[in-house]
């Protein structure tokens, strides 16, 4: 019996042990998790400069077509295609002779209008005394003094088609009238060619500098005119800074650009203004055609800078989620004014001090604590700099 109570006894005892085990583990599952550790920023100002680009179509100074002022079969064709030539060099040869014919007529009419001048004049000297002496009357001397003024008109007209006959001849020897590159050249030797034909000979192109247009939105260009200086547009134009241009590698031309002119009025159909930035190009390295972006820098004295990856976007805005002193976050939104490749620049919705969750953001939600542990920002701003 006795042995049948202690047994009793032993299986009591454990079964309150284990129910006591069993208390703790329910109560130990019911408890909250730790709070995560994750990084914390803390918002700091700096000086930076952020780029806005632009897609551009470039343009050589002056673009011209050459084209035949005189009808004709082409007689030589003195230039290669891509050839680069001054201003005044013979770029073609239209057929002249007929043109030379031309001026041998008109000088030989010229020839015969002033021997009409001198028979006419002969014709007055020789009724001036007749008339004194009343042998013929004042109107025959009135006639003669027509004729004379007559042939005197019809010589003009004769030296004047002298002049445009030599001009036509003139044509026919086509000069380049700027200093450029040639383009390509359609006709050969031989061609028919004619003042109305819809091709020109070619295109001469000068790129001593590129013209480089692009567009700015209303918004854009209200922003430029607020941003910069100045009493009037051409004021503003000056004051901002020289300009860059990435070419179609992703290479930035190692020439800096000056903004020169915008247009004198918005576009009704895409609601932009033509803006022209002025690159020089003495080496010839851009050409007419060639495509790129004009990255406008904007300079920031002193910024917001947070980084990227602290943010997150909620129907097109933009927040960060912002460490309270009870160590837990809110989701806060704040306004972008610049970027670089890894930062954003802060205008509103945060201040100097502020601590934002660096990484870690995808689990989080208003309200939750966190172990902040704070990064130092000079060391992530040399790891990855501005």
């Amino acid at each position: 019996m006795k042995t049948l109570a202690k047994t009793r006894i032993i299986i009591l005892i454990s079964s309150i042990i284990l129910l006591q085990n069993c208390t703790k583990a329910a109560e130990g599952s019911n408890a909250a998790p730790p709070a995560p550790e994750l990084p914390v920023y803390t918002v700091i100002t700096s000086p930076a400069t952020v780029y806005q680009e632009f897609p551009t179509a470039l343009e050589g100074k002056n673009n011209v077509e050459i084209r035949s002022q005189v009808d004709g079969y082409l007689d030589r064709i003195y230039v290669e295609e891509g050839a680069y030539v001054k201003a005044g060099q013979p770029l073609f040869k239209i057929d002249s002779r007929a043109y030379g014919e031309q001026m041998n007529m008109a000088q030989a009419n010229l020839q015969v209008a002033n021997a009409n001048i001198q028979k006419a004049k002969v014709e007055v000297d020789r009724l001036q005394p007749l008339v004194a002496a009343k042998v013929v009357s004042d109107v025959q001397m009135k006639t003669a003094k027509a004729n004379y003024a007559a042939a005197v008109a019809a010589a003009a007209q004769a030296k004047a088609s002298v002049g445009g006959a030599r001009i036509n001849v003139g044509f026919t020897t086509i000069t380049a009238p700027v200093s450029g590159y040639i383009g390509r050249i359609p006709y050969k030797k031989g061609s028919l060619i004619s003042r109305t034909d819809p091709s020109p000979l070619t295109l001469l192109s000068d790129i001593s500098e590129i013209y480089a247009y692009f567009s700015l939105s209303e918004l854009d260009f209200i922003a430029f005119q607020n941003k910069y200086p100045g009493a009037t547009l051409n004021e503003k134009l000056k004051n901002m800074p020289m300009v860059d241009l990435v070419i179609a590698d992703n290479s930035t031309y190692p020439e800096k650009g000056k903004m020169s002119i915008v247009d004198g009025q918005f576009d009704k159909s895409t609601g932009a203004i033509s803006v022209r930035a002025v690159f020089p190009n003495a080496n010839g390295t851009l050409r007419t055609g060639n495509t790129g972006r004009v990255r406008m820098p904007q300079l920031f004295t002193s910024t917001l800078v947070i980084p990227q990856e602290a943010t997150f976007e909620i129907q097109d805005k933009t927040y960060v989620y912002v460490v309270g002193k009870d160590k837990k976050v809110t989701g806060k939104p704040v306004k972008i004014s610049g970027k670089t490749e890894s930062y954003y620049f802060i205008s509103e919705g945060l201040a100097v001090g502020d601590k934002i969750v660096f990484t870690g953001i995808g689990a989080l939600k208003d309200g939750v604590a966190i172990k902040p542990k704070v990064i130092s920002s000079d060391s992530l701003l040399r790891a990855k700099p501005l």
